[in-house]
Parts: structure tokens; sequence; C-alpha cells
């Protein structure tokens, strides 16, 4: 493994002594999970844990609006939940030892199309959306919850939507990085247009992972559709994080400079 030398001063005494502090020179990946709307950060917790035995530094969190803070649930927007959204990726990445190249966001239903938008503010590698949910533009700064009458989302939903017609699909139009889609078979809350509409928008990803959790519906209120999606992200998540391990592994040193032999 690659290492890093810091030259530092040791104070002793009311003088200081040089030191050198040797530590890994390679930086650990940071996962950034976004739970859905009506949701909480503890959905995410159990499955954040199995991403950290990657090696990785994981962050779930709670949107406002929900958990602690729901009496903001009626008059929260889409403005307000990005900048959580993006407040929390800023405190991931200003952890110590995270990789600030080497981000992941995992999101869910509302939090998956928050997660799209992130990607044209922030250095996003890896993204990875499930049953990602679709909105019109307008009503912006309205209350979240009153979008679906506003907007007839039901209907807006089951067409097909241009790349250029929405913030989230313009986003994942020009995302450079990895992504991940994963659809529930019986969504009747995001169906298979809305997938289509990203998976398309997706055009231009470095690579394009589509799975279906079959029988799923969109709160995988099955065991068996919660371990699937488990299952599919993690090992989706441990082939990019090795690939672009493998990738950063420096050349081979077999040299090595001569130093004064100690004495005594």
């Amino acid at each position: 493994m690659p290492t890093r030398d810091d030259v530092i001063e040791i104070d002793v005494d009311n003088r200081r002594i040089a030191g050198t502090l040797v530590t890994p020179g390679t930086l650990i990946p940071g996962v950034l999970f976004v739970h859905g709307w009506g949701g909480s950060q503890q959905q995410y917790v159990a499955r954040a844990r199995d991403v950290a035995a990657l090696g990785c530094i994981c962050l779930t969190f709670d949107l406002r609006g929900h958990a602690g803070t729901h009496s903001l649930h009626e008059t929260v927007s889409r403005e307000d939940n990005l900048h959580d959204v993006l407040a929390a990726y800023d405190t991931l990445v200003h952890q110590r030892g995270v990789d600030g190249s080497a981000i992941a966001i995992v999101g869910s239903s509302y939090g998956g199309y928050l997660a799209a938008i992130v990607t044209a503010l922030r250095h996003v590698k890896w993204l990875a959306l499930r049953a990602p949910a679709l909105y019109k533009d307008s009503e912006w700064n309205s209350p979240k919850g009153q979008l679906r009458r506003l907007q007839e989302l039901d209907a807006y939903r089951h067409r097909p939507v241009s790349s250029a017609d929405s913030r989230a699909l313009v986003a994942c139009s020009t995302y450079a990085g990895h992504a991940l889609v994963v659809e529930s078979e019986k969504d009747s809350m995001v169906p298979a247009q809305v997938i289509a509409n990203y998976r398309a928008a997706l055009a231009s990803a470095a690579s394009l992972t589509y799975r279906v959790l079959e029988g799923a519906d969109h709160g995988l209120s099955e065991a068996s559709a919660q371990q699937g999606f488990t299952s599919i992200l993690v090992n989706w998540l441990r082939e990019m994080i090795h690939g672009a391990r493998t990738d950063a592994q420096p050349p081979q040193v077999t040299a090595k400079p001569q130093v004064p032999l100690e004495t005594a």
C-alpha cells in the first residue's frame, strides 16, 4: 500500500524536535445516502454499515421535514432539501481521510431525484439511483408535499420526458461518472417510464448498470426486496471501488535510498 510522509514538529520541554508522520497514502471513498420522501436515515444505517465494510466512510442523514424536523413536513420545499443534501455532501467530504475525488451518492425515490441534481453541483464519481422520482421544474419553491396535486404527477410520470425538460435529467445528461439504476418491478409510484427517462439521460455516463428487483414494490416492503437491493448496491460499489483502486496503484519501487547507520 502506498504511504504519505508528513514532516511534523513535536513539542517537548519548551523545544521542538523533528518527526515524520507516515500514513496510508490512499484516502478512503465517501458514500452519502439520501432517503426518500416520508423516510428517514434509519432506513439506511444498516445498509451503510455493509458499504462501510468495503473500506468507505458513509454518511446518512435526515432531510428537513422528516424525523426530528417533521414539523416542517408541510412547508419544506425541494430547494430546502437540495440544500440539505449539499450540506451533507460537504460535511462528508471534509471528514478526515475522505477522498474528495471518490464520492458516491445513493438516493432512493425523492432522494434519488435530489442526488441526480447534486451531480451538477458537486463532484460525484459514483451515482446509485433506486426508483428515482421525477418532478416538473415548475413550483420549485412550493411545499414538496403539494407537488403530486399541483403537477398531476401520476400522468406526468407515464410520459416520456426529454433530458432538456427536467433539472434532474439535465444533470444526468452531463454526468460523466459511473451510474447504477435500480427499478422495482411492481412500482406504482415510479413507473417504468420514469426509469426509462433516467436511463436515456445517462447516455454520457462512464458506465451504466441497470437492474430490476423482481416482485418488489416502491418502498421495498418485503425483506427479500430490501436484501436484494443491498446485495446489488454492495456488489456494484465493490466492483467500482476495486477498479478505482487498481487504476490508482502506483508502480513498484525497488531501489531504496541509503541512510546513515545509527551509532551507539
